[in-house]
């Protein structure tokens, strides 16, 4: 992926290093913990994020972490993020134009090993997310790495199309897709499940990283041989019937909150291949 030298955001706020932040009761859990936390969550439908969180506040009387030593703000993962987020806030912002809407770009976090958020604390654990309470995506880079060596995935356009998916969940917050979700849960229902909301909605946001792809590969011309491969290898490894086979030997379907494999790949490519926003509406789809 030839991303050196594209438009950098000015949307990122780097936090690495600055020390201070909620310390995370995962810290004293380790890898086996917080793998036996997810698992559970899964189990139980629960967000592992939301158990993550609510782990840490039992953990918050623990002392405060030693102050951390700031990271480069111009090292390459900085300007890899700036550049991507950039694209994404160009080709978003001509898709609302053509839509005749205004298009309000969310803001990124760079964080090390914990934060502070609107939807709560969290960590590296979590992996990327989006938090619509602030509209801002938190991402810890060290979760490229985790990827890599853990998931079976990676590579400079795969970790493109992982910050495009959660910047997709903003755009569905703007869109209003994410109320379909919201009412659900207002209402007492459940939200996971093969065919639920909430994996509607991650789809969708898979559907939404594929039209980024598509519309940016068009203006900047930037993939390069291998490239969408990644991608697709990226979405596979981080299906939720690979991650529970992975993890607890079985598959819980009642349980999926993002969607199968299979699923991943196929919305990705249906977002890819069209750059079509009408094509991604997963929750009109009768089959995903």
């Amino acid at each position: 992926m030839k991303w050196e030298g594209g438009r950098e955001s000015d949307n990122v706020d780097d936090e690495r290093g600055a020390g201070g932040g909620m310390r995370l009761g995962v810290g004293h859990l380790g890898v086996g913990g917080v793998a036996a936390v997810v698992v559970v969550s899964l189990l139980l439908g629960q967000n592992p994020l939301q158990m993550l969180g609510l782990i840490s506040q039992m953990d918050s009387g623990a002392p405060a972490p030693t102050q951390q030593q700031a990271a480069p703000q111009d090292d390459r993962d900085s300007h890899f993020v700036r550049v991507v987020l950039g694209s994404t806030e160009d080709v978003w912002r001509a898709q609302f134009d053509a839509a005749e809407r205004s298009y309000k770009p969310p803001r990124l976090v760079l964080f090390s090993g914990s934060v502070r958020t609107a939807c709560g604390g969290a960590s590296a654990a979590s992996g990327p997310f989006y938090c619509p309470g602030d509209q801002q995506v938190y991402l810890d880079t060290s979760f490229f790495d985790e990827m890599k060596q853990r998931l079976g995935g990676g590579g400079d356009f795969a970790n493109a199309y992982v910050i495009a998916h959660e910047v997709g969940h903003h755009v569905q917050s703007l869109l209003g897709y994410s109320q379909n979700v919201d009412a659900v849960r207002a209402h007492g229902g459940s939200v996971e499940g093969d065919n639920g909301p909430s994996v509607r909605l991650e789809l969708q946001a898979d559907c939404f990283a594929g039209v980024w792809a598509h519309d940016a590969q068009q203006k900047l011309n930037w993939l390069e041989a291998g490239d969408v491969e990644q991608a697709l290898s990226t979405a596979t490894a981080i299906g939720d019937d690979r991650l529970q086979k992975q993890a607890q030997g079985t598959v819980v379907p009642d349980s999926f909150t993002h969607g199968t494999s299979a699923q991943r790949v196929r919305w990705f490519k249906a977002g890819f291949e069209s750059g079509s926003v009408a094509k991604c509406d997963t929750f009109a789809a009768s089959a995903l």
